[in-house]
Parts: structure tokens; sequence; C-alpha cells
């Protein structure tokens, strides 16, 4: 949540260039937004309440700069209101100090009151304020790199943070917990030698059409930028860090819409490829994840949101096809179970970002534990992956909207293929899912489509709905839920197939929409008598199956994919809950107070 960008180098378009750059970083966060850039005397700021993709401006050429600098935010709030004022970036009270940051300081209340009793006015509610006021007033005693080391000893909780001076031409960034990567510049002077130009933003797409040669930030690092390059310095220890430069192979067209008006509904039908690639794993990997998993003395599943449907799904997947325990807990409520942990405990973490807080949290225990840590991550970089020791990529390519669709269904194909190989079965689980990934890619045509936009046409009023599965579709039927809430608005529900009945049935009335996920498996017959007590109150049941029912008001045909059906039967939601969105004028990649990588707790 919440996007940073900056820019140091010899362009004179840095501002446009970062205005560019939180464009494409506004899924993570679009309340509002602000740029900051230097000039020869002063630090100019502009902030405005609303999406920094609806405004139109062109900051132009900073014709008075000594050095070419510019920060910029796109915000997700957290603390105060969606203001001007509680915009970023923030300054100090003399602006010699101007700062964007993503995350929270958690004491930040306690510093702000000794620095107001020390007579330091603040302009905005939010935490990040207080960081400026700490810089400038370690300054009085020191200069800006000192103060600003000072300053992060000072303050609690997770942070990405840009900062630049009025009185230096620098520029620093550091983390701790939230990302930040330097996109290193190609240019060349006259005489062919680099120049120093530098990108910083919270995610690699951001700056992709200008460099793809990055260098990764790691918690409590600082990275001071100025004419004579990159500096690398370890909060905790004030030692110097070498860094090494990798090269990113995505392309930027991976990364933008195509031909598509939204992110989520091209996100959708890259499902017919991106099935393909998590499947296409090295065997290798696959059965030394395996192995670890037999040989733990308790596995844990972890993920937050969808993620941690996609490891509630599984559970039911290991328990169906390698007759194996494991555990799911929420990232968030993982610290509630580390007294379980052991030096022989596995944790499998799932994520699309890698970036997560409750689950990165969550690691940190099980490390202090000794345990082994594995992640399932499309980022192959993030955080999550680099402090893992294993890693099980997805591959799923940028995912853009807010909503996970094409990550979703991957992470559930990794996972299943690891319950196949668990039950020494690897190759069957290979051709399940192929065979699976085949018939998706004849399902997602423009016809069946538009067999779902009729239907999201007769339910766009809808106040409430209801979604019922079983066994692993249950988990299923709570992501379903995820989804028709985050973008479309709409009060929905999952539950097991059997427990509507104790208890929420009360809630159905004359043509209450109600989806039910049936596979052609043993929970069937079950499922259908489901369906037949929420039709008996007058619910309107819309059956998401191989075969048509007559107790099915309305039918969206699935293939007949075994114990694959989870994967197949949750796309059919993701795209009613995209139509559904467009017919209620809702903006589906930017659903209200979302975000898309959630780095705070």
């Amino acid at each position: 949540m919440c996007g940073i960008f900056g820019y140091f180098g010899p362009k004179k378009t840095a501002t446009d260039m970062v205005v560019e750059g939180l464009k494409k970083l506004e899924y993570r966060g679009y309340d509002s937004w602000g740029v900051a850039y230097k000039t020869k005397d002063d630090i100019v700021i502009q902030k405005h309440v609303g999406k920094i993709g609806e405004a139109q401006i062109a900051l132009g050429e900073i014709e008075d700069a000594q050095e070419h600098i510019a920060i910029g935010h796109s915000r997700w709030a957290t603390h105060g209101g969606v203001t001007d004022a509680n915009a970023h970036p923030h300054a100090s009270e003399n602006r010699d100090v101007v700062l964007a940051h993503n995350g929270i300081f958690e004491n930040y209340a306690e510093l702000k009151e000794e620095l107001l009793k020390e007579g330091h006015v603040f302009t905005s509610e939010t935490d990040s304020e207080v960081l400026a006021h700490l810089i400038e007033d370690g300054m009085k005693s020191g200069d800006f790199v000192t103060a600003t080391k000072n300053a992060f000893k000072l303050v609690e909780g997770r942070y990405a943070t840009l900062i630049i001076c009025k009185s230096e031409n620098k520029m620093i960034a550091a983390r701790r917990g939230s990302p930040l990567i330097i996109g290193v510049g190609k240019n060349t002077d006259a005489n062919g030698k680099p120049t120093n130009e530098f990108f910083v933003a919270s995610d690699i797409p951001a700056f992709l059409n200008h460099t793809n040669q990055v260098q990764y930030l790691d918690d409590n690092e600082m990275v001071i930028i100025d004419s004579n390059g990159a500096t690398y310095t370890n909060l905790e220890t004030d030692t110097p860090i070498q860094k090494r430069t990798i090269e990113i192979t995505w392309t930027e067209q991976a990364a933008e819409k195509g031909d598509f008006k939204y992110f989520m509904m091209k996100e959708i039908m890259e499902q017919k490829d991106t099935l393909y690639r998590a499947i296409n794993q090295e065997p290798e990997l696959i059965q030394q994840v395996a192995e670890a998993i037999k040989g733990a003395f308790g596995t844990y599943l972890i993920g937050c949101g969808t993620a941690g449907k996609v490891c509630m799904t599984a559970e039911y997947m290991f328990s169906s096809i390698a007759k194996k325990h494991v555990n799911t807990a929420f990232g968030s409520e993982f610290a509630n179970f580390h007294h379980f942990l052991t030096d022989r405990s596995l944790v499998i973490a799932v994520s699309q970002s890698g970036e997560t807080a409750d689950t990165l949290e969550a690691l940190e225990i099980a490390k202090s534990k000794g345990a082994k840590i594995i992640s399932i991550v499309n980022v192959e970089t993030s955080t999550m992956a680099r402090v893992s020791d294993i890693v099980l990529p997805i591959k799923a390519g940028p995912e853009k909207a807010v909503a996970s669709t094409k990550a979703t269904t991957s992470q559930l194909a990794i996972l299943m293929l690891l319950a196949y190989a668990v039950a020494g079965k690897l190759d069957e689980g290979e051709a399940l899912l192929i065979n699976a990934a085949g018939q998706i890619n004849d399902l997602l045509n423009p016809r069946y489509e538009e067999h779902i936009e009729k239907l999201a046409q007769h339910i766009q009023h809808a106040e409430s709905m209801y979604i019922i599965g079983r066994a692993s579709n249950y988990p299923m039927a709570l992501e379903s839920a995820i989804k028709l809430q985050e973008v479309s608005y709409i009060h929905a529900e999952g539950f097991a197939g059997g427990e509507l009945k104790h208890g929420p049935i009360a809630l159905i009335s004359k043509g209450t929409p109600c989806i039910a996920l049936v596979a052609n498996d043993e929970t069937k017959k079950s499922m259908i008598s489901n369906a037949m007590e929420i039709k008996a109150r007058g619910g309107y049941i819309i059956g998401v199956a191989p075969e048509k029912d007559p107790i099915f008001d309305y039918w969206i045909r699935v293939p007949d994919v075994g114990t694959a059906s989870p994967i197949v039967n949750i796309i059919p939601v993701q795209i009613l809950a995209y139509h559904l969105a467009l017919l209620r004028s809702n903006n589906p990649d930017m659903p209200r107070n979302l975000a898309k990588s959630v780095t705070v707790k």
C-alpha cells in the first residue's frame, strides 16, 4: 500500500518522470498523491486529493535546479483522513527536509508529543510527518545523513522512506519491512562514461521503461544517492554494504493493459497461459519441497486474504491426495500458534507480492524458532523470497489489479502439485493440471464471458449474496465472497455447504442470489441438497458445476477436472465480480479502501 517513486540524475524532466512512475504505482494507493522537486534554493511541493491516474499535469523541466531530484507518493490512507494536508510528500517546519513514506511508525504519537513540547508545529494528522521533524531537529547539531540515521533509530514500525534536503543535493532511501527497489540508469555521457542516474520505487514496473537494472534495498538498510553514486549502509551496524546489480527479464508490455480496458479482465484471461507456467516447475525442486513436507515435524501454510484462502484449500488437497495433515493460519494470526514451532517445523508462505507485512512478521517468528521457510510467491526477488530457504515461483507475471486472479489459480496449482508429489504421484498431478489448464483455455472465450455478464445484469442490484461449497470448494466459497466484496461492493458471504442451515439460512429471502460451487465428486449430492434447502426459502440458485441440475436457476458450466475443481470453479466468479463492478460503476482495478500490497499490519 502506498506507492513511492524518486528520481536522481541528469535529466531535467525529473518531476514528469515521477508523475509517470506514480501512475504505474497507483494500484498501491489512490486516495491522494503528491510530488516534490528540488530547485536551486528551495523544494517545491504539490499535493492533491484523488487518483493520480486522472490527473492531467506536466511539470516540465526544472530550469534552475543544481541537481535533478524529485520524489513522489500515491497514498492509501492509514493515519489521517484523505486531505491535501495529509497527502505526501511531507515537510519539516522549515521545509529543509521533505519525505515520502510507506508504512506505519508505531510510536509516532509519543515522538510527536515530545516534538510538540519542543515547539514543533505540525500541518498534518499523519505519522509520517514526525520523521521529517526528527531529521530537522537532528540537523541542528549534525549533517543531513547523520540526522537521518539517528532519526531512524528512534522510530518503530515498518517503513519505506524517500527523503530529500533543501541544503544538500542528496536523496536518501531506507526500508524496514516495506518494499523499495533501486533502478540503476543505463545512460552514458558524451565520453561513454555511465552517468549517475537512479530510480527509486515501490515496485519495478514503475521504472521499467527506463531501466531493467536493479539493486535491492533490504530491511534495516539505507542508501545515499548523490553525484558520486549510490552508497549503501546497514542502519543497525552503520557498516557499508556492497550491492550487486540484477537484470530484470520482465518486459514493460507485460505490465500494461494491452487491448483490455482494465487489468482485472486482462489478468483473468491470462490464466490460459499462467497455469501452464505455474505447472512447469523443475521436478527436482518440487521433490525437494515434498521431501521437506514429509520430513517436517509439523507443516504450516500461511497467507493473508486470498492467499489465506488458497492455504485453506491446500489443507483439503493434502488430506485427500496425500493423506497428509498440514496446518493453516492467516499471517495475521500466526503469532498465536508460535508455541508449537520447533527447529523441525516447516512454514510455507503463500503470497503474490512477497511483501505482505503480516506474513513477513509470521516468518520472522518462524525463523526465531529455527523453522525452515519455503515461499510460494510471484515476485522472486521480494523480501519473502529473500528470507526463504527455498522459493517456488508461481511465474504469473505482473499482477496489477488489486483483486488477485491469475496469481490465485497459479498458487493453487503449485500446492496441488506438491500434494501429489508428497503422495508419490507427481506425474499424475502434472497430467491432471495440464488437462485442467487446457480446458480453461477452451473455456475463456467471448461467449462464456457474455453468458456470465448476462447473469451480472440480472443480479446487479442485489444487496447480499451467498456462496456455498464443500471440501476444497469451501475455501473457494470464501474466496468467491472476497472477490465479490472487493470489486462489486455487494455484501457477500461464503459458507460450507452444510453450515448454512445452522443459522445463516435465516438471511435467505425471495430472490437472494446464492452461488453453489459444485464438483463432480463425493460431495455433489450433498451440495445439490444444500442448494435445494436454499431454494425452498426463495433463494435464486446459481450453479457453477460441470453438469446442469434442475435445481439451478442459472447454470455456469465448468469442466470436470477432478481434484482441480477449486481452480476452475473460482474463475467464473472472478468474471462475475468484474462485470458486477462495471454495472455498478466501480473501477475493478482500484476498489475503494484497498491496495494491492498490504505492507502495514
